[in-house]
């Protein structure tokens, strides 16, 4: 009996303590559990490959990945005739209110029909806006007002998710709104006009510099461009003078060169491109030609010449763009990478030392090709070094080409700067302070 109920005891013990191993045992695989889990997720963080067994079975619901969000579009219209760093901050600034830009190029005669003649057609500017870094898409013969009809081909085709301008006035012909139905649609944002430039101004300083000439007055006309490049004109000037002209007031600030600039720098083995000039009124022909240097190499650094230097070299009233005008233009370009902002005329063989310069190019179409022929070649050195390469241009147009444009219809565009002068003035005196940049 006691035996029977000893070995009943025992029997019963050993009951109790298999009852007791039961939640033991679920709280070991529970641990264990969430020791896997826990390597599975730092495993993911890390990057670890865990062997099959730690890994963690596929999601009962099948492993279904979350719906990708689809890219906000935005798109921004414009002239853009006679390029500059005003048209590509305005597009940088559009390009930051979405993740894809389109751009739509309003043609040739809907500008003649609403502001005047183009100085530069519609294939140079189609080239221009496309070499933008932060433009996407380019839409040519875009309409100068934007249509119930375009507006609606925007949103359906293109899945334009909004229309940008900047906070000037846009004004048609008759006085109304170029935007007006977008904004009616709740579709429109508005940037931050970019101050100290507009292609009204930089005509303006090319017709001030014409009628300065004729005049054959006493003014030193050495420094005179440059001075109506940095927004020292006469005073009558200052607000517009008496041929309807503007003069810029550029401030150049650290910023919007950081804003400008890829921020990144060549790789320990990069095969380094380097190109010179004055760059001044950027235009397709200097886009043409960093575009085939910039595919001679895996990044291309561009020297800006200093306003003295070019004044020098190119004649009394050049630069129409000044030094920080015309960097902030080059460094707006996808194909550039960095930019010397003052270069020297000649590239020194301690310069192609410093910044491990692979080859120096130059284009076939410039302003002047003598200096390959006189003592004081800038190019010396790297032709010495034989890394030194001529590149043929593809188009051939100068910044005297743009130029001779503006002398050859003074007249046309006199009228087109004196009609766009009133708007402008306007815009400056109700001006202001927006926030952006």
């Amino acid at each position: 009996m006691d035996s029977e109920g000893g070995g009943s005891g025992g029997g019963g013990g050993g009951g109790a303590v298999k009852d007791l191993a039961t939640p033991s045992k679920f709280v070991a695989a529970f641990f264990l559990g969430g020791l896997v889990l826990g390597a599975s997720l730092l495993a993911v963080q890390v990057g670890i490959s865990l062997p099959p067994s730690l890994q963690l079975p596929p999601p009962l619901w099948g492993g279904r990945r979350r719906r990708r969000r689809r890219p906000v579009r935005v798109y921004m219209d414009g002239c853009f005739d006679m390029m500059h760093y005003g048209h590509c901050n305005a597009l940088r600034q559009a390009r930051a209110l979405g993740d894809e830009l389109v751009v739509g190029v309003v043609s040739d005669d809907e500008i003649t029909a609403n502001k005047g003649p183009p100085v530069t057609p519609l294939h140079e500017r189609m080239i221009m806006v496309a070499a933008v870094k932060w433009v996407d898409e380019v839409i040519p013969d875009a309409p100068y007002a934007i249509t119930e009809e375009f507006m609606n081909k925007l949103f359906n085709k293109y899945n334009i998710d909004y229309i940008i301008h900047g906070d000037d006035p846009c004004l048609l012909p008759d006085g109304t709104d170029a935007y007006a139905l977008a904004k009616k649609a709740g579709r429109y944002k508005q940037i931050k006009r970019t101050e100290g430039v507009s292609s009204t101004d930089i005509v303006g300083r090319m017709l001030l510099c014409v009628r300065e000439r004729s005049t054959g007055d006493s003014h030193n006309h050495s420094s005179l461009q440059r001075q109506f490049s940095h927004g020292h004109g006469q005073k009558v000037d200052d607000g517009g003078s008496a041929s309807g002209t503007r003069i810029s007031h550029f401030l150049p600030t650290s910023r919007r060169i950081v804003q400008f600039s890829n921020g990144k720098g060549p790789g320990p083995d990069a095969r380094i491109i380097y190109i010179d000039g004055a760059f001044d009124l950027f235009h397709a022909g200097h886009v043409e030609i960093l575009r085939k240097a910039r595919e001679l190499g895996d990044f291309l650094l561009v020297g800006i010449h200093t306003d003295q230097t070019v004044s020098a070299t190119r004649g009394a009233h050049r630069p129409i763009m000044n030094l920080h005008e015309r960097s902030l233009s080059v460094l707006a370009c996808r194909y550039v990478d960095e930019v010397i902002i003052g270069a020297p005329w000649e590239v020194s063989k301690d310069m192609i030392t410093t910044f491990n310069i692979s080859l120096v190019v130059h284009g076939t179409i410039a302003e002047n090709m003598d200096f390959l022929k006189e003592e004081s070649n800038p190019y010396a050195v790297p032709i010495a070094m034989g890394i030194y390469r001529q590149l043929e241009s593809s188009l051939d147009i100068t910044t005297s080409t743009i130029i001779r444009r503006i002398v050859a219809n003074h007249e046309a565009y006199q009228k087109r700067n004196e009609k766009k002068e009133a708007s402008e003035r306007k815009y400056y005196e109700g001006k202001t302070y927006m926030s952006g940049d």
